[in-house]
């Protein structure tokens, strides 16, 4: 591969088939979602946590930022390792925690900071400050945190005298799971348990729900479920570990699609089932292409359906998916974006429906110059 620009126009990518089948091992990076949840919950801890195998990128250096601003040691040891020295309680930060554009940090902190005594103010990019985050803020008013967004959006304040006052309280999960995981990483500290409920029943990723569940819990919280969508969380406090992070599920699908899609056999060293992200679940879809079914629903592997929808564009038949409108909030519209790029390679292989998008193979497609 080959890239190259000029003054007039944007950098271009030359792709060099290969002289061979592909074939062999890849590192794949590690988990940007379990690396912000272990960087928020070892700093919740009293102790040294030794994290290794984590993602080094913006969204988890602004986390790591962020935390040190709020006193937390935290040392990069190596590319793939983090050593987070805390006394389990946050400390205020004279100046606002600015994120860029990390949803999880943006989202984890605002939560987080009602266990620190003092206001707290957390901002992001100007793509950040389109990103909504009114729900959390009205679950951590209900709560007793004085919190505001006035435009809904970040940048928020928070001010609290160190903790939920409110131990029950409910919240609109219907924008983001990630309202849930906030709350409950941040609940775990207080005098007494926690409860939290998703109002109305509905709730956006429930697989990144579990696998905030499952840091937690490997930091020591205790928690039990209450009906479908409600959870108890014990004030019990969170032990600081060594933890190892998975590799990054998104990042498998491109290897599972360039396996599927070339017919080579390219090893991530980790088998699918092995792994705890929800976007694991692609792999299923992937290993039947080119007959990928009709209908698919993309709502519990939400950061999936970019690399879905480019095999779709090669499947047998058409493929529309369903349940993504959250994408339409990430840190662009992806369902435009992906619908956007693939009408440039051939116009009418991307429709976008409502919040849908149908995809109308065309397999000359392969192996053509475009």
């Amino acid at each position: 591969m080959t890239a190259h620009s000029s003054p007039n126009k944007a950098s271009a990518v030359t792709l060099l088939p290969p002289k061979a089948p592909l074939a062999g091992k890849i590192a794949l990076p590690g988990s940007k979602s379990i690396t912000n949840r272990v960087l928020l919950i070892a700093a919740l801890a009293h102790g040294k946590s030794h994290i290794s195998g984590a993602l080094k990128s913006d969204d988890t250096k602004y986390m790591a930022r962020a935390l040190r601003q709020l006193g937390v040691t935290v040392e990069e040891t190596g590319d793939t390792d983090f050593v987070v020295t805390s006394s389990g309680t946050l400390m205020p930060s004279p100046e606002p925690l600015f994120l860029g554009n990390a949803g999880t940090a943006v989202r984890f902190l605002t939560a987080a900071a009602a266990n620190i005594t003092g206001t707290t103010v957390l901002t992001g990019d100007e793509h950040m400050q389109k990103r909504p985050i009114a729900p959390l803020v009205e679950a951590l008013n209900e709560a007793g945190v004085t919190a505001t967004a006035p435009t809904g959006c970040p940048p928020v304040t928070v001010t609290s005298d160190g903790g939920f006052k409110n131990r029950s309280i409910e919240v609109d999960a219907s924008l983001s799971s990630q309202y849930v995981s906030a709350l409950t990483m941040a609940g775990v500290k207080g005098d007494t348990p926690f409860r939290l409920k998703v109002k109305d029943g509905d709730i956006g990723a429930r697989g990144y729900i579990d696998i905030t569940l499952e840091c937690m819990k490997a930091f020591g919280a205790e928690f039990a479920q209450t009906g479908a969508l409600g959870w108890d969380i014990a004030n019990t406090p969170y032990t600081a570990r060594d933890y190892w992070v998975e590799p990054d599920a998104s990042a498998a699908t491109y290897i599972w699609g360039i396996n599927a899609l070339l017919g080579v056999n390219i090893d991530i060293g980790i088998a699918p089932e092995a792994m705890m992200q929800p976007d694991a679940k692609a792999y299923d879809f992937i290993a039947q292409f080119p007959n990928l079914p009709a209908v698919i629903d993309g709502s519990q592997m939400q950061d999936a359906i970019p690399t879905i929808a480019v095999l779709a564009a090669f499947n047998n038949h058409p493929v529309r998916f369903v349940g993504i409108a959250n994408l339409r909030v990430k840190e662009c519209d992806r369902i435009n974006a992906v619908a956007t790029e693939l009408n440039r390679i051939q116009p009418g292989l991307a429709e976008e429906i409502g919040d849908d998008l149908l995809i109308t193979p065309d397999r000359s497609l392969i192996g053509k110059t475009v």
